[in-house]
C-alpha cells in the first residue's frame, strides 16, 4: 500500500520537479566514434561539467564502428528517461540517412536532439612532404592520373567532401575506409594515402608536429583562425562541409529531462575549459533552445539531402 501511494505520489509531481530531481544517479554518453577528435574531447568535457555541476559521476563510453551507426543504436534501445545519452555528430543525424541503405534507425523519429555545441569546417590535408602545395596542383595531378590519388575516411565529413571535389572538379579521387582517424593517418603519413579531410582538432597536433599540410579549409568565405588559408568553395562555389556537434537521447525521454540536459550543456559551453577548446577547435558555442536544435537538423539535413546529391552517392 505504502509503495503505490509512493510512486502515485511520484507520477503526481509537476514536471519541472522531475526535472531538478534529475539526474539523481549517474550518466552514461556514448560516443559513436574512436578517441581522439574533437567529438569525443567535446563530449568528455560536456561530462566534466556535469559531472561538477550535479554531483554525478558521467561515464563516456566510445562504441567506434560502421560510421557511427553502432554506438547511436545503443543509445536507440536505451531506457528513454535521460541517463543514456549520444554524442550527435553530423554522420549519425545528418549524413548517414543519405549513405546507408536501410538505415536501422531514424535520426527525427528515434532521437531528440537536446543540445548543438556548434558546428566548425576541416582541413583539406596532404602530407608534408607532398609535392602539392595548393588545391589547384592536387586537382591538377588528380586530373593527370586518374584513380591514382587516394583519400582516407572514417566518417561522412571525411568522405563526402573527397567525393564532391571529385564531382565539382571533373577528378577521380579514390575513397579508402578506415575505422579510426588514427589509422587514417597512420596510412597517411606512411604514403598509402595522399589525402585526408579532418576536424582542426584531429589535425591540429600533426600540423604543429610538421607532418602535415593543409591546403584549404572546408568552411564558408574566410577562416578567422587561418586568414592566409584559402576556402575550397573559392575554386569551386558551393563548396561548404562543417561538422556539427551535440547532445541526444531517446525520443521518448520526458520533455522536462530534455530541457534539463538543455540546460546543463548550455552552462557547459559557457564554462571553461569547454568554452575555449571549442573556440580553439573553430566553433561558435552558443545557448540554444530545443527548439534551436529541431530547427538546426532541419537545416542540415536539407543541406546533407542536396550535398551528397551533387556528389552523386549512393547510399550502400
Amino acid at each position: 500500500m505504502y509503495r503505490r501511494s509512493l510512486l502515485a505520489a511520484m507520477a503526481a509531481l509537476p514536471a519541472t520537479a522531475q526535472a531538478q530531481a534529475f539526474p539523481a544517479r549517474p550518466i552514461r554518453i556514448i560516443v559513436p566514434f574512436a578517441p581522439g577528435g574533437s567529438g569525443d574531447i567535446t563530449a568528455r568535457l560536456v561530462a566534466q561539467h556535469i559531472e561538477r555541476a550535479t554531483g554525478q559521476s558521467v561515464v563516456t563510453d566510445n562504441r567506434p564502428g560502421a560510421n557511427g551507426i553502432i554506438g547511436t543504436m545503443a543509445v536507440k534501445v536505451a531506457a528513454p528517461d535521460g541517463y543514456t545519452a549520444m554524442l550527435a555528430t553530423t554522420s549519425t543525424h545528418n549524413a548517414n540517412p543519405f549513405l546507408v541503405k536501410d538505415l536501422p534507425y531514424d535520426p527525427v523519429r528515434d532521437f531528440a536532439v537536446v543540445s548543438s555545441f556548434g558546428s566548425a569546417g576541416g582541413y583539406l590535408l596532404v602530407p608534408a612532404n607532398s609535392p602539392w602545395q595548393s588545391l589547384p596542383q592536387l586537382v591538377a595531378a588528380a586530373k593527370a592520373a586518374p584513380g591514382q590519388v587516394f583519400f582516407g575516411h572514417f566518417n561522412a565529413t571525411s568522405l563526402v567532401p573527397g567525393l564532391l571535389l571529385n564531382a565539382m572538379a571533373g577528378i577521380e579521387m579514390q575513397p579508402v575506409p578506415y575505422r579510426t582517424i588514427g589509422a587514417a593517418f597512420t596510412d597517411m603519413l606512411g604514403g598509402r594515402v595522399q589525402v585526408i579531410f579532418v576536424d582542426p582538432a584531429a589535425a591540429d597536433a600533426f600540423l604543429k608536429a610538421g607532418q602535415v599540410r593543409a591546403l584549404a579549409h572546408t568552411r564558408a568565405g574566410t577562416w578567422a583562425a587561418r586568414p592566409g588559408l584559402p576556402a575550397v568553395e573559392s575554386l569551386y562555389p558551393g563548396f561548404v562541409f562543417s561538422g556539427f556537434l551535440g547532445l541526444a537521447v531517446p525520443a521518448a525521454t520526458p520533455t522536462a529531462v530534455q530541457q534539463r540536459l538543455n540546460a546543463l550543456c548550455n552552462d557547459a559551453l559557457m564554462s571553461e575549459p569547454m568554452h575555449g577548446r571549442l573556440l580553439e577547435f573553430g566553433f561558435t558555442p552558443a545557448r540554444v533552445t530545443l527548439a534551436d536544435c529541431e530547427a538546426l537538423m532541419r537545416e542540415e539535413r536539407d543541406r546533407w539531402r542536396r550535398v551528397t546529391q551533387v556528389a552523386g552517392v549512393v547510399p550502400e
